[in-house]
């Protein structure tokens, strides 16, 4: 069967502090975080697109928004749960499988050798 894959990915800024580690982390640190949206499918329109680039990033830019220039442990959904990594990406998924149907993945880094990704 052939698969298409789209890739998108932006940038943000934010602070957080992990909740009950035991190390640097559970202070308050900021990343530029990375975010990569995956988007997997068998169909192209009549043009040959899968989905337009441009309304995916303009999606993800939606979501990420409310998190940028932001100290991650006081925005919701990460008032009570540890705004780590995986939790951002899957928060990121679940907000953009609402918009898109074909997300298959989102990829979150928190720095250029770290990252943490939901299927």
């Amino acid at each position: 069967m052939t698969m298409f894959e789209l890739m998108v990915e932006e940038t943000f800024d934010a602070a957080h502090a992990l909740r009950g580690y035991e190390g640097a982390c559970e202070n308050l640190h900021g990343h530029t975080w990375r975010v990569q949206v995956f988007l997997k499918g068998t169909k192209l329109n009549k043009i040959g697109l899968m989905e337009d680039f441009k309304v995916i990033r303009k999606g993800l830019a939606d979501v990420i928004r409310p998190f940028d220039h932001k100290l991650l442990n006081d925005v919701a959904p990460f008032l009570l749960r540890n705004p780590t990594s995986e939790n951002l990406a899957e928060t990121i998924f679940r907000q953009l499988k609402k918009k898109f149907k074909a997300v298959a993945k989102v990829t979150v880094w928190e720095s250029p050798t770290t990252c943490a990704s939901y299927y």
